[in-house]
């Protein structure tokens, strides 16, 4: 397997007018990324509206992508749903349209036991043998990955070989990197997390903010793994209000993302229902941080 990327950023599915799929908009957002530092691709995870996408639609996406960067970095598809046989399935072609590796979220709304959740990571890997990166987003899926049901999982099944952890809590991470398999990489779910997470052993972070500042955060991610921790923090700290904005309260992810895509410049289309844009008083939220950063005047 190829050296797990330092930097992902997790792709905006961008749309046209009408809200259709735009692929040779895809081609350009997912080479623009590569270009400003990103070494992989997340598609059709949280921040590409998922769960707004047909199937048909995902697969060409990831067609789409793996054409445009698949040479340069890895593409990682999202994958997971809360049924074991159509993850797999789903997986089964993204890696035939080309995927390098899929992404499996914790299954929502039928909140399986600790057991179901190992036993769905471990018949999913085991079926369709390609690496495997777990997603670990309670506030998403109203259900936590334990620490112990990650590092049981990536020993029985090689191929689980990275978690994406957007749970916020260090101590659990901090247990995962204790006792998962010895080259088991951890990324960070949060942007706001990433430095903290670093310092736990983390590699880096599957990111909402790459959109706008990944040029940023690989020079953060670099400089901590060489040492300079000084200089890392003082990049985390100026982005800081960046990765507040991609949050902005009332508007969930990648509403604020959208809007802020479109006011640099690199519209992408708006989101898909049930989200709606940003109101204009969050709008004002995100082009204040924009403007405060530099990227629009």
């Amino acid at each position: 397997m190829a050296e797990m990327p330092r930097l992902m950023t997790a792709m905006l599915t961008p749309f046209d007018d009408s809200l259709s799929l735009d692929l040779g908009r895809a081609r350009e957002l997912a080479a623009k990324l590569v270009d400003e530092g990103n070494d992989g691709l997340v598609v059709t995870g949280t921040t590409g509206e998922a769960p707004a996408l047909s199937h048909d639609e995902k697969e060409r996406l990831w067609a789409a992508v793996v054409e445009a960067v698949g040479s340069r970095a890895m593409v990682v598809a999202g994958t997971g749903t809360n049924s074991t046989r159509d993850s797999i399935e789903l997986s089964k072609v993204a890696l035939g349209a080309g995927a390098h590796a899929v992404m499996l979220v914790a299954p929502y709304y039928n909140k399986p036991s600790q057991e179901g959740m190992y036993q769905h990571f471990v018949t999913a890997a085991e079926a369709v043998g390609a690496p495997v990166v777990l997603y670990n987003v309670p506030p998403r899926t109203a259900s936590n990955i334990e620490a112990a049901t990650v590092v049981r999982a990536a020993k029985a099944a090689g191929n689980i070989v990275a978690v994406k952890e957007a749970s916020s809590d260090m101590a659990q991470i901090a247990s995962i990197r204790r006792n998962a398999p010895p080259g088991f990489v951890i990324y960070s779910g949060n942007d706001a997390d990433t430095l903290p997470m670093m310092a736990l052993g983390a590699l880096g972070v599957i990111s909402v903010a790459g959109h706008l500042v990944g040029r940023d955060l690989r020079m953060m991610i670099d400089r901590f793994h060489a040492g300079d921790t000084r200089g890392a923090l003082e990049l985390h700290l100026r982005m800081l209000p960046i990765f507040e904005a991609c949050f902005v309260p009332g508007s969930p992810n990648p509403c604020p993302v959208k809007a802020a895509m479109e006011m640099i410049g690199f519209g992408v289309g708006g989101p898909r229902l049930p989200l709606v844009p940003p109101t204009p008083a969050q709008r004002e939220v995100i082009r204040r941080a924009l403007a405060d950063y530099g990227l629009v005047t």
